[in-house]
């Protein structure tokens, strides 16, 4: 079963070849997500410049609250940059936005990827990853459904599992399924390919009997299923949301917004079984919540510098 979305999509470009002075991004809220996207650059995964003098770049257009929370964009293989986010606390449905340059944006979409389940009571922190071998793009994202997982319901507490759909043009989007089911509430989920498996990072949920709050990984040959159970945690003796991974110099660095401490943190390994921790390193704009880094190239990111850093645009 499919369900299709008229859009206004920006049209595509060819894509950039990735230059020899990598740089990356990081796509950000703050506060509640109502002013929008943020966006912060650095050259070396540690220390962070935001762009437009920390002022949204993007504001949010759809859904009932109209909120940019969680916004992760990826580059795809038609040079657009393809970015989904929060949209509301409450909603069946999720934000997507493309550009081909993270300043000029196509028309807003509000996708009703759990249209189908009328019992569900939020879409959470939408991902998206590019499949090459399928051709296509794999959205996800937590969601609470009452009763459908009652080993672990909690009175008061939502219960969440990570779901799925995916879509080769961003018009039609198969029916969502579920994606991981770790036996414990799980939310802010995030893969990326390593070699020929793929790598979940996530975060345990749990808060009764007893408090997880942690990020923890899980692995598999396959996106769309077969993760295995998840890792012990990954992060230290605080609350801990949001992880968002990128390579850096051979090792893995995973990120994460200790949201209870108002701060950054991150881990890093090179063999995605022992971890050390690295937050002291960090040096983030002021107020960043949850979030997406990714690696551009050196003329994209001098691009944005450019134009978002002058004082009349």
């Amino acid at each position: 079963m499919i369900f299709a979305l008229l859009a206004g999509l920006a049209t595509p470009v060819k894509a950039q070849s990735i230059g020899n002075a990598p740089a990356y991004i990081f796509t950000y809220f703050k506060n509640n997500g109502e002013d929008g996207l943020h966006l912060a650059y650095s050259y070396d995964g540690l220390k962070w410049n935001a762009l437009n003098k920390d002022s949204a770049v993007l504001t949010p257009k759809v859904g009932e609250d109209k909120l940019m929370r969680d916004p992760c964009a990826i580059k795809g293989p038609d040079g657009l940059f393809h970015m989904a986010w929060t949209v509301s606390w409450k909603e069946r449905g999720i934000g997507y936005a493309s550009s081909p340059d993270m300043i000029h944006w196509s028309e807003q979409q509000f996708i009703p990827v759990m249209a189908h389940e009328p019992l569900a009571q939020n879409c959470w922190a939408p991902e998206i990853i590019y499949s090459k071998a399928d051709n296509n793009y794999m959205i996800y994202w937590a969601t609470t459904i009452p009763g459908r997982f009652p080993e672990t319901d909690q009175k008061g507490e939502k219960n969440h599992r990570i779901y799925y759909v995916t879509t080769r043009d961003f018009k039609i989007y198969t029916k969502a399924l579920l994606l991981y089911e770790p036996g414990f509430n799980v939310i802010d989920a995030t893969i990326q390919q390593d070699g020929n498996r793929y790598v979940m990072f996530l975060k345990n949920e749990t808060k009764k009997p007893v408090t997880e709050k942690n990020i923890r990984v899980a692995f598999s040959k396959y996106l769309t299923k077969g993760y295995s159970k998840a890792s012990e945690p990954i992060t230290g003796k605080y609350w801990a949301e949001g992880p968002t991974a990128v390579k850096i110099n051979n090792k893995w660095v995973v990120y994460f917004d200790k949201y209870t401490e108002h701060q950054y943190g991150a881990v890093e390994s090179a063999d995605l079984k022992n971890w050390t921790e690295i937050s002291a390193q960090l040096k983030l704009p002021e107020g960043i919540r949850h979030g997406t880094v990714l690696a551009i190239n050196k003329p994209e990111l001098d691009l944005l510098i450019r134009y978002f850093n002058q004082d009349n645009k």
